[in-house]
């Protein structure tokens, strides 16, 4: 009997581990290269929205961070690097967002022929006020960077297939128009406010903050799960204070439970505030995209502001 226990918990342990494995598949895990079109693979989510709306039906683009997943601390796996080394262009933020992406290009062959684009190249940067050599890599939630990043990928993507050079130069037309006026809707509708500051979980919103003329009090730094001081959440409090504001910003890919537990001590609510670092399975079968995001912010700004 005590046998027959054993034999069916390692069946049941077995199946449980494959249940596992299969709930722990990526996006990049399910990728494969597509002959015949430009192999893409970018290292987060606006990237991939950038390079799918340029590229059109002659580009397959893999997204190497999975639905639901923050990507700060995200890091690749052996897969991801299979894809990464296979691709035509592969195409990073840069600014420091992706730490291992050094240790990757390091390791690319001499001979390797794979395109490299720092999207965040010849965006208009923020060096971060806790070291002046560094820089804020939140940069695609300024759209009018977003135009530039996408920029860059475009010239990749000619340069890579420069037979339909005139179907991407069309398309990232199109999409740095949509962007452009975007970043109009931004300047009006925020224009109108009364309030110009926001209180926010994650220190990423430096981009919008200065495009439209805001400023922001974050609970914690530039990475999202850096753990705030007693002095920190003072300071947060005080913040909410002094301006009278009544919610605190908080983001889906990251627990909400500090920013809950601060709004509840302060008497403000809390408000969803996206720095569409990825989408969640929920936004992606909705059809949601970067633009779509950007303007249910725009949305929420303009609540809290008032």
């Amino acid at each position: 009997m005590l046998r027959n226990k054993k034999v069916l918990y390692i069946v049941l342990l077995a199946i449980l581990t494959v249940i596992m494995a299969g709930c722990g598949s990526t996006v990049s895990s399910k990728a494969k290269m597509v002959q015949g079109k430009v192999n893409v693979v970018t290292s987060f989510y606006p990237l991939y929205e950038f390079t799918r709306n340029i590229g059109g039906e002659y580009v397959n683009a893999i997204n190497l961070v999975p639905a639901g997943v923050e990507p700060h601390d995200w890091s690749p796996k052996s897969k991801d690097i299979k894809n990464m080394t296979q691709a035509q262009v592969f195409v990073y933020q840069g600014a420091g967002f992706e730490g291992w992406v050094q240790d990757f290009l390091g390791s690319l062959s001499a001979d390797s022929s794979l395109k490299v684009v720092e999207a965040s190249k010849g965006a208009d940067l923020i060096k971060t006020t806790e070291n002046k050599e560094e820089y804020d890599p939140h940069a695609w939630l300024s759209p009018l960077n977003a135009v530039k990043m996408a920029n860059n990928i475009k010239i990749a993507l000619i340069d890579a297939d420069p037979a339909h050079k005139d179907v991407f130069e069309q398309n990232y037309t199109k999409y740095a128009a949509k962007l452009t006026d975007l970043d109009a809707r931004y300047k009006k509708e925020i224009a109108r406010t009364s309030k110009k500051e926001i209180a926010v979980s994650h220190h990423a919103f430096a981009y919008l903050c200065r495009d439209y003329g805001l400023t922001q009090m974050s609970i914690m730094g530039l990475s999202p799960d850096a753990e705030p001081t007693a002095q920190d959440l003072k300071k947060m409090n005080e913040f909410l204070k002094d301006h009278d504001l009544k919610y605190i910003f908080f983001e889906e890919l990251v627990s909400d439970k500090l920013a809950k537990t601060l709004a509840k001590d302060a008497k403000v609510d809390t408000m969803v505030l996206n720095p569409i670092e990825g989408l969640t399975d929920e936004q992606m079968k909705a059809g949601k995209d970067y633009i779509s995001i950007m303007d249910e912010n725009l949305k929420n700004l303009v609540i809290a502001l008032q």
